[in-house]
Order: structure tokens, then sequence, then C-alpha cells
């Protein structure tokens, strides 16, 4: 099995009103049951944007330098993700293109670094 990350930028996504939002949720609620009931549901939170953002960090001089907000430079921001555990890149293309369906919007995948099929078995 390997990891992969289902993610949709906030930029993405055009305005909506609070009863759409709603539907949304309910609608990728389903999606994410389907998604433990097959046993590949990790994680997931779609509640994410630029004022979920509490501070930033970088490195300056080997020091950590906090500041509060989103990174000031930062253009885009995380709007969501799932984390997925399924057998092959086919399954992640399917619960990806799931999740694009019913929130109609766009999905972005990832396979976690050095955790492809075959890779994490021991």
């Amino acid at each position: 099995m390997a990891e992969y990350l289902i993610a949709f930028n906030d930029e993405w996504v055009q305005e909506h009103t609070a009863e759409e939002l709603q539907a949304k949720s309910v609608a990728s609620g389903v999606v994410l049951d389907e998604m433990r009931e097959a046993g590949v549901f990790v994680f997931a939170n779609g509640g994410i944007d630029a004022s979920t953002a509490l501070f930033s960090v970088e490195a300056k001089g080997g020091e950590p330098i906090f500041s509060d907000g989103p990174y000031v430079e930062t253009k885009e921001h995380l709007g969501g993700f799932t984390v997925i555990d399924v057998p092959d890149e086919e399954a992640a293309r399917y619960w990806a293109g799931r999740l694009a369906v019913c929130l109609d919007w766009p999905q972005e995948v990832h396979l976690f670094p050095g955790n492809g099929p075959g890779q994490n078995d021991a």
C-alpha cells in the first residue's frame, strides 16, 4: 500500500454561499465514509484557508523566526486535503476523481516520497 495526498488549493475554489459549502461538505462526507468502509482513509480536513494560518516560521542564522499569520509572500493557500492509503495510482485516481466530482473543484494528488507501492513492505 502507498499513501497519497489529495489536496486542493483555496485559490482554485470559487466563492460559495454557506448553503453551497454545507451541501459540498455533506457530499464529500459521503465519499470519506466510503473511503473508511474501503479501509483506505487515513485523515482529511477541508476547512483550511488563509484565515486558519496561525503563524509562519523560517530559519535565520540557524534560529527559528516566527511571525503571525501566513507567510507574506504566499499567494496560494491550502484549502483542504485527504490522505489515503491505497495499493496503486489507479486507486488514488479513483478516490481523487470522486472528490473532484462531488466538490466540483480541482484536486492535486501527491505520492508521499519513499512510500510507493512495495516500498514500505517489510
